[in-house]
C-alpha cells in the first residue's frame, strides 16, 4: 500500500507558476512510473506527464515548454512545476505512482488560473 499526499495547489493570475508536489509513504524508487493527471471542471481526467524511474519524462502536448516534472529521491517527493499558466490549465492535478501493476492516487489538489 502506498499513500500520495500532493500540495502547492491555489489561485494563480494567468502567466503565473506554480510548483505541485507529491510526497509519497514509501521510497519512489518501487513507484514506476509516477506523475501527473488533472481534470478540468466538467471534463474526463487527462494525463499531464510522467517521469519513469529510469528518467524518462513524458509530457501532454499542451504542457510542453510550460510544465517540468522532476523527483527528489530523498524525500520520496515528485514535483510538478508550472510556469506560464493558462486559464485552461484549471483543474483538480492527481498525483499517481505505480507499484507492481496497481495504481495509486492522491486525494488531488486545486489549481485555478483567472485570467
Amino acid at each position: 500500500q502506498v499513500q500520495l499526499v500532493e500540495s502547492g495547489g491555489g489561485l494563480v493570475q494567468a502567466g503565473g507558476s506554480l510548483r505541485l508536489s507529491c510526497a509519497a509513504s514509501r521510497s519512489i524508487f518501487t513507484l514506476n512510473p509516477m506523475g501527473w493527471y488533472r481534470q478540468p471542471p466538467g471534463k474526463q481526467r487527462e494525463l499531464v506527464a510522467t517521469l519513469s524511474s529510469g528518467g524518462r519524462v513524458n509530457y501532454a502536448d499542451s504542457v510542453k515548454g510550460r510544465f517540468t516534472i522532476s523527483r527528489e529521491n530523498a524525500k520520496n517527493t515528485v514535483y510538478l512545476q508550472m510556469n506560464s499558466l493558462k486559464p485552461e490549465d484549471t483543474a483538480v492535478y492527481y498525483c499517481f505512482g505505480t507499484a507492481y501493476f496497481e495504481d495509486y492516487w492522491g486525494q488531488g489538489t486545486q489549481v485555478t488560473v483567472s485570467s
